[in-house]
């Protein structure tokens, strides 16, 4: 229960001081558009929005924590990974902290979310560049691992074999047993007040252990602190990268979307961006209205639907629409991974994901690379 109540209360304090931002925010623009006054309005929707991003790290970083957070796993090389992070993290370590990489020649590949390893490798640089407020140094280090029978007995949840293994080492205060006991706890934070939100080393667990990993802290105090990433061995090749950037492409030929989404705010929120792009909509409140139009003679480009629908989920509505279109390219949105085969690869072809909240242009960006094949 004090674990409960140490979750709910740090979830409620950061999300009343996010409310906050938002609310009186929009409360002044509300204000200032019925006093017909237009100043100030561009400051006030960048506070809203500042905000409001917040709160979106702050739900995926606990849905992490509860292996919740829907992962786009991809093959990766976490060699070129780290290496292309070497200027982010100068820049934000400072002058003080000295960072060394080494990167072991013949690392295997990781089946992971490359944004999430990215993430997680930045929590624990930060929070080594805390460790050490006179300055130090923090090695980055990749090795290939093999877990063996007895470690797997000793960790919860772990399978021995091939991982690869990202270790992050600082110089600086350390940990005693009891602070090492509870550093992946949400909210447990032995920072100041307003310096640290208690989440980064939750975020990593879940992460880790949603991956199929391990994470393993050593450390004394006085003495730094080593953290160990642990990723399973990705038997494969690498894949092309197949991002497509720019600004919100648009329709190029007046293509028809359906959307099915049952939280009528949201559903007219992605419809009204779908017409400033120049798509045709079809819509429907939930699954078995979305599969009626699927079903009728309607013209059909793609689908775009909430996974947690009523009824019928979208897994559900898009395999039985693919039973009549068989070739139907379909977009997920999801909230959190109701479903682990939404993040972990597990989609068919012609179907991808998109998490909550998403920008306009992530959403106009996936929309054309799937209709587009």
């Amino acid at each position: 229960m004090e674990a409960v109540g140490q979750l709910t209360g740090g979830i409620a304090h950061d999300f009343n001081n996010l409310l906050t931002g938002i609310v009186g925010s929009l409360d002044l623009m509300q204000t200032r558009i019925n006093e017909g006054r237009t100043e100030n309005l561009t400051r006030y929707a960048g506070l809203a929005m500042a905000s409001a991003q917040r709160a979106a790290a702050l739900t995926h970083r606990l849905l992490a924590f509860s292996r919740r957070q829907p992962l786009e796993s991809r093959p990766v090389d976490a060699n070129r990974l780290v290496s292309s992070m070497d200027e982010l993290m100068r820049r934000t370590l400072g002058e003080r902290v000295q960072l060394e990489v080494v990167v072991a020649g013949g690392l295997w590949l990781t089946l992971c979310d490359p944004n999430q390893l990215e993430n997680a490798i930045l929590n624990l640089a930060i929070n080594a560049r805390d460790a050490m407020p006179e300055g130090g140094r923090l090695t980055i280090e990749t090795a290939n691992a093999h877990l063996d029978d007895a470690y797997a007995a000793r960790e919860v949840g772990v399978r021995a074999g091939q991982y690869v293994c990202i270790g992050v080492t600082d110089t600086g205060t350390g940990m005693p047993a009891d602070v090492i006991a509870r550093a992946f706890d949400p909210f447990f934070t032995t920072k100041p007040i307003g310096q640290g939100t208690g989440l980064g080393l939750s975020m990593i667990y879940g992460f880790a252990k949603q991956s199929e990993g391990n994470v393993k802290i050593y450390s004394e105090a006085g003495q730094g602190t080593t953290v160990k990433l642990y990723l399973p061995r990705y038997h494969g090749e690498i894949e092309a990268s197949s991002d497509i950037r720019g600004e919100a492409p648009r329709a190029e030929r007046g293509e028809t979307v359906l959307v099915v989404e049952d939280d009528p705010t949201v559903r007219a929120l992605v419809i009204e961006v779908l017409h400033e792009l120049g798509y045709r909509t079809l819509e429907a409140g939930d699954g078995p209205a979305g599969l009626r139009l699927l079903q009728s003679a309607s013209h059909i480009d793609l689908l775009v639907t909430d996974v947690g629908l009523p009824g019928l989920n979208g897994r559900q509505l898009a395999d039985q629409a693919r039973l009549v279109r068989p070739h139907l390219k379909v977009l997920f949105m999801t909230g959190y991974a109701e479903n682990a085969a939404f993040g972990n690869g597990h989609l068919g072809p012609g179907m991808q994901m998109i998490t909550k909240p998403f920008p306009v242009e992530g959403l106009a960006t996936k929309i054309r690379s799937i209709i587009e094949g």
